[in-house]
């Protein structure tokens, strides 16, 4: 069974890095230039048409939607308030980022194992995702009380069923060959699945990872406006309340730069976890 095992790891590792055209390095090195140039042309070519419409044609009033200069202009004479506020709803957006992919990836393996608990269980898991998640926010104070919980709840109720999706279908969508070649070897059900199922199946949970991270900054924003913690969501109805619109859309636009860091940083982490799948994979 030793040998078999190993041998199962050979084939199942070397097969990802057979079709390899050109040192993976060098790829990343080529396309370094423009991943950040375009994006940052992306944004200058987004602030552009932001003071066109303000500024430039004034076609939206300035209490609905500031120009880009009064933001800034807020932004840098509140930074004590909304860098600390960053601060907070950032650890808010990876904690509960983290604990919902813990439990997603642990519910999707449940539902990918048995065919039985998934028609048990997947009509109320698309039940509960397709309520209107803010529907819960005033209930939440009263059932987990102030602080992180309501927080941490609603991060968890909109991050969780991308992932638990994407994790249910990678571990049921594992290639022929590789599922053949397992059976082949007299692999046990642990040794397929931690060399074949669950390798296979990490391109696909990492797409609904990024899915959810977007959707864990949505969470943590919302949590806060109900809740004491003061947070961008919470200084953006402060700032609103007050009639100062151009902080709260300094502080629309701080969050909308922390979800940009946080999917990049996903990202990276799914190109250094995954380098075989870029180069077994066409390119665009």
């Amino acid at each position: 069974m030793a040998r078999e095992e190993d041998t199962l790891t050979q084939l199942t590792e070397a097969r990802p890095e057979a079709p390899q055209p050109r040192p993976a390095v060098r790829r990343g090195f080529a396309v370094r230039p423009a991943a950040v140039g375009l994006p940052a042309l992306g944004l200058v070519i987004a602030v552009a048409g932001w003071w066109l419409v303000t500024s430039g044609l004034n076609l939206v009033h300035p209490a609905a939607l500031p120009p880009p200069q009064a933001v800034g202009e807020s932004l840098a004479n509140a930074t004590d308030v909304l860098l600390p506020a960053l601060g907070i709803t950032t650890w808010m957006t990876v904690l509960g980022f983290l604990l919902s992919s813990a439990a997603g990836v642990l519910i999707g393996m449940a539902l990918a194992a048995s065919r039985r608990v998934e028609r048990m269980f997947a009509p109320l898991l698309v039940a509960v995702n397709a309520v209107p998640k803010i529907a819960f926010g005033p209930l939440l104070v009263v059932a987990v009380g102030w602080g992180q919980k309501p927080i941490l709840t609603m991060v968890f109720l909109l991050c969780f069923f991308p992932i638990v999706l994407s994790t249910a279908t990678g571990l049921t969508t594992t290639p022929a060959d590789l599922a053949e070649l397992s059976r082949s070897l007299n692999a046990s059900w642990w040794q397929s699945f931690r060399k074949v199922r669950f390798p296979s199946a990490l391109p696909q949970i990492f797409v609904g990872l990024k899915v959810a991270m977007p959707l864990a900054a949505i969470g943590a924003v919302i949590g806060e406006f109900y809740s004491d913690r003061p947070g961008l969501g919470y200084q953006i109805l402060q700032y609103n309340g007050v009639g100062d619109t151009a902080t709260a859309w300094a502080a629309i636009v701080l969050v909308a730069l922390m979800s940009i860091a946080l999917y990049a940083a996903l990202s990276l982490v799914e190109r250094l976890a995954l380098p075989w799948v870029k180069a077994t994979t066409s390119a665009r």
